[in-house]
């Protein structure tokens, strides 16, 4: 072979491997490390739950029947009236709605030992005689709610004894009852308050409510995945007055607190029972505002860019690169995106931008993608082609992903609390969850977090005492 020719083939071969080394190039860029960045702490706002309570007329009847029992009237002077009184309870009193009132019979028993004579000369020249009989006594209650406690205003309407027994005063029977009755504006306050202190002994519900309020503001996991939970911390508790509603008294009280999200293990508690203060309001807000939390795992997100990459060539001509893996993790406040490529460049390569959120498509996308520093200076001596704009901003199109689902699954998480949840027997958390509002974003060492406010309606029930 002539010394010419060869040295030619030579010439070519090399020019082949220099030019094939040329159009695959391995980029080693160095990779920007993750920060830690995990606040646990986030946003809230003012949050009001209704809170409607409704006790049962039987509940307090219950109740009253036991703390107003035995002797409940007593006169034992003889000498100022010629009469001697005892007055006992004699069976369960009953309650009742009669036009806005409670009606209270209390079923009596009365001792009554009357004397007819005189006294002279120092000679007693008495009759006395003794009866037992028993009648109902009917009072009209109107009702306040006053410092924690359902108070009566009761008022003596009748007495009527179920027997007159009688006796002979100067050759005429004289019904006992006639004599004794003027005697009932003696004891008729006695038994209005005994009524008003039995009612108000019983119905101290504070400690009922504040054991419910304990219980709701227990802070409950909404995600066991992404360890999110919902704590609810109170700040004031409002109250209207207490009006009868058929058979019960009902009244409506107003939580206003705060609805917080929080990542990570379970937050304590911040309800004090000692710091609870009833305000009287005329009405209560109709809705309630919540706070809940949209969480998208870089390792979801990054699976979800991933499938946008899938078939897609970027650059010009010859020179083109395909996306075979996207990984996404937070960095001084952006978001680093690395991609794995092949094509005319092997290798990866590292974008950053700002995470920002389109609320008609419900996707996040990046705000001024551009390449890492090291990456677009390897990247201008090795492929300036795939630092120009033009092919920065068709990677851009598809570093995005809808958090539609996340909202769906917080929305829902929230929901089941809303469906006749009972935190304790008696006490029922029913709503409903309406307009999805998001707020912001704020990235975290594992994941974007969405904050989203909910509008809807959240009460809470009291039912039975």
């Amino acid at each position: 072979m002539p010394t010419r020719f060869r040295s030619f083939l030579l010439f070519s071969f090399s020019v082949l491997i220099l030019v094939g080394c040329s159009t695959t190039q391995k980029i080693e860029a160095l990779k920007p490390e993750a920060d830690d960045a995990s606040p646990l702490l986030y946003d809230n706002a003012t949050s009001y739950i209704n809170i409607p309570v409704k006790i049962k007329l039987k509940d307090i009847e219950n109740q009253t029947n036991k703390t107003l029992t035995g002797l409940i009237y007593e006169d034992n002077n003889i000498n100022d009236d010629d009469l001697e009184m005892k007055i006992w309870k004699l069976a369960p009193i009953t309650l009742e709605n009669l036009n806005g009132k409670i009606k209270t019979v209390l079923p009596l028993k009365a001792y009554v030992k009357y004397r007819i004579g005189t006294n002279k000369l120092g000679i007693d020249l008495y009759n006395t005689k003794e009866f037992n009989f028993n009648g109902n006594v009917t009072l009209l209650s109107d009702i306040h709610l006053t410092n924690w406690k359902l108070s009566t205003n009761t008022e003596f309407k009748s007495l009527d004894w179920n027997e007159s027994p009688s006796v002979t005063v100067f050759g005429k029977a004289v019904p006992i009852t006639y004599l004794i009755n003027p005697t009932i504006a003696l004891f008729k306050t006695k038994i209005e308050k005994s009524i008003d202190a039995a009612i108000a002994k019983s119905m101290d519900f504070k400690p009922n409510v504040l054991d419910a309020l304990e219980k709701i503001c227990t802070p409950f996991q909404m995600n066991e995945s992404y360890e999110s939970w919902l704590r609810i911390v109170p700040q004031e508790l409002y109250t209207t007055d207490a009006k009868l509603q058929k058979e019960s008294i009902a009244f409506e009280m107003g939580l206003k607190c705060l609805m917080e999200t929080l990542i990570g293990q379970q937050p304590q508690s911040q309800f004090d029972r000692n710091k609870i203060i009833l305000k009287p309001v005329l009405k209560m807000p109709e809705h309630v505002t919540a706070n809940i939390v949209a969480v998208s795992t870089y390792e979801q997100a990054s699976k979800i860019m991933t499938k946008n990459f899938a078939g897609q060539e970027f650059g010009t001509g010859s020179k083109k690169i395909t996306v075979q893996n996207v990984s996404i993790w937070h960095k001084d406040n952006k978001m680093i995106i690395a991609l794995d490529v092949l094509g005319s460049i092997n290798g990866k390569i590292y974008l950053s931008g700002f995470p920002q959120y389109n609320d008609a498509t419900k996707e996040v996308y990046f705000d001024d993608l551009n390449y890492v520093l090291d990456t677009k200076s390897r990247l201008l001596k090795t492929a300036n082609w795939l630092a120009q704009g033009y092919v920065l901003k068709k990677i851009q199109q598809s570093c995005r992903y809808s958090i539609q689902p996340n909202l769906d699954e917080g929305k829902s998480s929230m929901q089941k609390y809303l469906k006749n949840y009972a935190p304790m027997p008696g006490v029922f958390v029913n709503g409903t969850l309406k307009d999805i509002q998001f707020q912001r974003m704020q990235l975290t060492n594992k994941a974007i977090i969405a904050f989203i406010k909910v509008d809807g309606d959240v009460s809470v029930s009291v039912d039975g005492y």
